[in-house]
């Protein structure tokens, strides 16, 4: 039995994204209670998970029945883990977040660089200095094109043989 992608809900996303303030509508982490975002990097089995967390550490996480019951943890999967006050390696996933939630949360960016799946966490500012950037090169290049072109010689012969098929194949 083939396993269900989950996919992006597009008019849900748009919902989101119109509401035209800077309000975040999805549920962040608790940062009192020490909450952070991690990536389901490997299903172990036996309800556990190894987690990539954004502080850069690795850590064993437990699901608890009752999520585990509603919804299914799967590997890259964006989630909210709590590690333990007493064990730092092991930790509780909290919840988990939908595609469409994941993407508008990095939209928005609001994920660290090191869970952000996405990558859309840049400002809208350095996208265009980066199109300019590769515009200038672009023009820069095409420049060059046409100095060596001007340098090369062009013969009468060199078109007739270009033309001719037979003359790449001897």
């Amino acid at each position: 039995m083939a396993r269900r992608e989950e996919k992006v809900d597009a008019e849900l996303l748009a919902r989101l994204e119109s509401g035209g303030s800077d309000k975040i509508r999805v549920p962040l982490p608790n940062r009192k209670v020490n909450e952070m975002f991690a990536i389901a990097d490997q299903i172990l089995g036996g309800r556990r998970v190894r987690a990539v967390c954004e502080d850069g550490d690795s850590r064993l996480a437990r699901i608890p029945g009752k999520m585990r019951r509603r919804q299914w943890v799967r590997e890259g999967d964006l989630v909210v883990i709590q590690p333990w006050d007493f064990q730092d390696s092991k930790a509780n996933v909290v919840m988990r977040y939908t595609k469409t939630q994941s993407l508008y949360l990095s939209r928005k960016g609001v994920l660290p660089d090191i869970v952000d799946l996405f990558g859309m966490s840049e400002d809208v500012s350095e996208v265009a200095k980066v199109v300019e950037d590769e515009e200038i090169i672009q023009e820069e290049s095409e420049n060059e094109e046409e100095v060596i072109i001007e340098d090369k010689p062009v013969h009468s012969e060199t078109i007739a043989n270009d033309d001719d098929i037979d003359s790449f194949f001897g």
